[in-house]
């Protein structure tokens, strides 16, 4: 942690002018930007200073958005998505609008509700090098693509990979109908083997509810994880898979390196560039 700057003392603590809402080092905070058309920043606190005229200021550490970072914001961003960025600042505490939470890439998946204030992270950027870490994600589908835990996801009951609806040329309206999957590739491996269904929907009960003015995510959590009905969709607006989540995806919030998504188990062994995907056109 950075020093006390002469004449300046450490605060634990600040109440957000206008609230009874107190922040502390560790918190993240939405900040009021420049501009009033756009959106808050985010970023986490790591100091609070004040000075002999008691005026405060906090040195934070930026999330960008993916429409901020070198790529801009592709198709499989979440909505809420957000990067941890090697960007610091110090700011006037006043610029401070209001607290949110930015959660892990495991545990956003857990809520049972998002809220405006929810956010996730799955990668760290370093602004001024314009790259991620990790640089290494998995994909998914016949597009090859990362997750988007805004889409829904369907599971092939054959190969175990995932796929989108509309990838397969179905509709999600359909997709839902279905008691049971098979990709094109297992369905012309075993024709005859092949559902007049496609797979099975979890019963109301068990969707996942959500802010309904707020355009927020979910994220699957690791294969390992079996709830117990008998699901294989996923999505945080429709429903929720029981069976094996795309491998992998616990790992991309933190903790993460190379070595832990070499070991990563996927369909065809197929781990792809982040900075060759967003560089894609």
């Amino acid at each position: 942690m950075a020093k006390t700057k002469p004449g300046k003392k450490d605060l634990d603590s600040y109440t957000i002018k206008g609230t009874n809402k107190v922040v502390r080092p560790g918190d993240c905070v939405l900040m009021r930007p420049s501009d009033s058309d756009k959106p808050p920043y985010v970023a986490r606190v790591e100091k609070l200073e004040a000075d002999h005229r008691n005026n405060v200021t906090v040195r934070v550490r930026w999330y960008y958005r993916p429409e901020e970072s070198t790529g801009g914001r592709r198709q499989f961003h979440g909505v809420k998505e957000l990067f941890l960025s090697d960007h610091y600042d110090v700011q006037s505490a006043h610029t401070i609008e209001g607290k949110c939470i930015v959660h892990s890439f495991k545990n956003y998946t857990k809520l049972d509700n998002v809220g405006t204030e929810d956010y996730f992270c799955r990668f760290e950027y370093k602004a001024a090098a314009g790259c991620f870490i990790p640089d290494r994600v998995a994909v998914y589908c016949k597009c090859e693509m990362p997750y988007n835990p805004d889409d829904l996801m369907i599971q092939c009951e054959g190969c175990k990979d995932w796929f989108h609806p509309n990838c397969m040329g179905m509709a999600i309206e359909e997709a839902k109908k279905l008691d049971l999957f098979l990709c094109s590739d297992c369905s012309s491996v075993d024709d005859a083997k092949r559902p007049s269904k496609a797979f099975p929907v979890t019963p109301s009960s068990e969707v996942k509810n959500f802010d309904s003015t707020d355009l927020s995510t979910s994220i699957p959590y690791n294969s390992s994880h079996t709830p117990p009905n008998s699901s294989i969709l996923f999505s945080r607006y429709a429903l929720i898979s029981s069976r094996s989540i795309p491998s992998g995806l616990t790992h991309f919030h933190q903790d993460l390196d190379l070595q832990t998504v070499s070991k990563v188990q996927l369909r065809r062994n197929r781990p792809a560039l982040l900075s060759s995907l967003l560089h894609h056109v």
